[in-house]
């Protein structure tokens, strides 16, 4: 699947989209749930990344649609999220879990903005009072 799917910064992203989040879930390895799930999302240099769950055996190891998705930031050169969103094996919007959360907030801010279940948010919204850099600063690293 080619993730070279790019949105002109200045155009609403999301169908475009939910169109890759859709596609990434046809890839999903989820033998155990039963449960695909497929994620998108437009990085700020207009790429978009895509990622989708794989399960594991040892249910602790599977790796979240959202966690393919960060990597493939990275992989691919890095940035900030500034669009996402996240479908199930039905194509609907669902929300990520609580350590998605995280890793969006990570890896895209205050300002990334959600196709929710309840309509378009920042992410300072999904995840208030989320702990980030900023918290770290100071501290000894070793």
């Amino acid at each position: 699947m080619s993730s070279e799917v790019s949105v002109a910064l200045g155009t609403d992203p999301w169908q475009a989209l939910h169109a890759a989040a859709v596609e990434a879930m046809r890839h999903a390895y989820a033998p155990y749930s039963g449960y695909p799930v497929g994620a998108a999302a437009l990085a700020d240099d207009g790429r978009t990344v895509v990622g989708c769950n794989v399960e594991n055996a040892a249910y602790g190891v599977t790796l979240c649609a959202e966690c393919g998705l960060v990597s493939q930031l990275h992989l691919t050169g890095g940035g900030r999220l500034t669009h996402f969103v996240c479908v199930d094996r039905d194509g609907a919007v669902i929300m990520p879990c609580g350590r998605c959360r995280q890793l969006l907030w990570e890896n895209g801010g205050p300002s990334l903005e959600l196709l929710t279940v309840s309509g378009l948010r920042p992410m300072e919204q999904v995840l208030p009072d989320a702990f980030g850099r900023e918290d770290l600063e100071g501290s000894a690293r070793g």
